[in-house]
């Protein structure tokens, strides 16, 4: 999985760029192979050893305790590249060391003769002492310092320099002890999350402010976060919906510039390739699926795609997207065009979807046919392909594919006055995608049938407005989120009505509103021509 995204990350890399790999001790020795072969030996920098959260203690487990990570850290050359010091703070004995002080501050003694042997040697003229190895410096060097005042030289000894307490702390070293793990306030309940302390520490190190950070693996979103607050622009990307989630609200809450948030791929690709090897082809999915559906396939002649089969004993077309597509409008019309062309025509198409378009909703209410239905895929088929003796007609008998999440809205309402205005939007209802498709025991399905039908809207994660939606690019405006407590108090549910407080325009206006449920399903309304 690493080889080929290192490779991409090596040609994205500027020139002055350094990249940052926290892995796991199991695998760290084999990806700096990867790495000295991807980067270059010679562009390898360091091994930083971070002492964050300590492993599990227990004397049942009978070896040392794990309590420090590895960092590796190269750059993509060795010439003009970006280095910022960083510091850590003094150790209690070196705080000690620094006891003298002058005009200029805090300093301990510093040996100058050479350890290595064969230094200089010279009189200075003060009855000093010749280091018995000589000087580590020239002659000027010394005369130098001397008459700087930072050289010591007394009668009968080795003379000494005077090195300074650094207000800003010690130069940084390549052991980091000194930075926990994440606690407190920045804590947002992600297993992967790192502190912004120790992002702070690399990103201050190796760029520049409105230099470019990215992160590939955004997790919890604190390099995000952190190269936010450091005035540096940022791409992050994740392939778990969970981890966009928690990003977004984390940037949110931290008043970032606008930024753009876009969904443009999907891991079922990936899965799929894990789960029927890397020749794993579109159709071949695509058949698993119509056999887990229940439908037989098409004849080849009519189905090069393979993706097209039709229900037992029914004149019910069934179509199966690919994993790297959206349903959106065009393909529910090709759906439809098939249904009435193909093999003489069907009385009914299913189209079976794994990702959906934003306004999937608003295309399949506007198509109003009622001989047209769209199903989710189960978003836990593979799991379910990958474990033993779950063959596709096994799973036919227990897998359900359910209708599409939706959201509902009131009309929204606007109230003009002088140069201003506000617009109000209430949330109506949720309705959530049948909760047999999700991945839960009993006990939680009967739970969440249950807040289904008494308290929809407690499922909501996160809500915005985009009061000026122009079709393409959403611009969140307000946003609620579970969690925040700057609506309400509650922090188990969001609100379910925005308040806006906006400038004057002029005629109607597009109000989109955009849902994430609990699961990281994404749900949109667009209200047209709001006076």
């Amino acid at each position: 999985m690493i080889t080929p995204r290192l490779v991409l990350m090596q040609e994205l890399l500027s020139d002055q760029g350094s990249i940052y790999l926290h892995i796991d001790y199991r695998v760290g020795h084999y990806v700096k192979i990867v790495l000295d072969d991807v980067f270059g030996r010679e562009n390898f920098v360091n091994e930083i050893i971070w002492q964050g959260a300590v492993g599990d203690t227990s004397s049942k487990n009978k070896k040392f305790i794990k309590s420090h990570d590895t960092i590796f850290f190269c750059r993509k050359n060795l010439e003009d590249v970006i280095w910022n010091d960083v510091f850590q703070e003094y150790s209690m004995a070196s705080e000690q060391a620094y006891s003298r002080k002058d005009e200029n501050g805090y300093y301990h003694l510093n040996p100058v003769d050479n350890p290595g042997g064969g230094g200089y040697i010279y009189d200075l003229g003060y009855g000093e002492k010749t280091p018995s190895r000589g000087y580590c410096m020239p002659k000027e060097t010394a005369l130098k310092w001397l008459n700087q005042g930072i050289l010591i030289v007394e009668e009968g000894k080795v003379p000494t320099k005077k090195k300074y307490k650094d207000p800003n702390g010690v130069r940084c070293k390549d052991v980091w002890t000194d930075l926990a793990s994440s606690r407190g306030k920045q804590n947002v309940g992600y297993a992967t999350q790192k502190p912004e302390k120790l992002l702070e520490r690399i990103i201050k190190a190796s760029s520049n402010e409105n230099s470019l950070i990215a992160d590939f693996f955004s997790g919890s979103g604190t390099t995000a976060a952190v190269a936010e607050k450091l005035g540096r622009r940022w791409i992050t990307t994740d392939i778990g919906k969970p981890a966009c989630m928690i990003t977004r609200k984390r940037l949110i809450d931290q008043d970032a510039k606008p930024f753009l948030y876009q969904a443009i791929g999907d891991y079922q690709v990936e899965q799929a390739k894990s789960t029927f090897g890397p020749g794993y082809r579109a159709g071949d999915l695509s058949n698993v699926v119509l056999k887990v559906f229940g439908a037989l396939p098409l004849p080849s002649e009519e189905n090069l795609r393979r993706n097209l089969g039709r229900l037992p004993q029914s004149r019910t077309l069934v179509m199966v997207g690919s994993p790297a597509q959206q349903v959106n409008s065009k393909l529910l019309e090709s759906a439809r065009r098939l249904r009435d062309r193909a093999l003489g025509g069907f009385d009914k198409v299913i189209v079976l979807g794994w990702n959906f378009a934003t306004d999937i909703g608003k295309v399949i209410t506007a198509l109003n046919d009622d001989r047209l239905e769209v199903l989710v895929i189960p978003p836990d088929l593979f799991d379910r392909l990958k474990k033993k003796g779950n063959s596709a007609e096994a799973l036919s008998k227990v897998v359900k594919f359910s209708t599409l999440q939706y959201l509902q809205v009131h009309p929204a309402e606007r109230e003009i006055s002088g140069d201003g205005e506000i617009l109000r939007v209430r949330l109506k209802n949720y309705v959530l995608l049948s909760p047999d498709a999700i991945n839960l025991d009993e006990k939680n399905r009967e739970e969440l049938q249950k807040i289904s039908n008494t308290e929809p809207l407690a499922l909501i994660e996160y809500w915005a407005v985009d009061p000026d939606y122009d079709g393409e690019v959403f611009r969140s405006v307000w946003q609620d989120y579970r969690g925040n407590t700057d609506n309400n108090a509650d922090e188990l549910r969001v609100v379910t009505q925005a308040t806006l407080n906006l400038e004057r325009k002029d005629g109607p206006r597009t109000v989109c509103v955009r849902a994430v449920d609990v699961f990281g399903y994404e749900s949109e309304v667009v209200l047209e021509n709001v006076e």
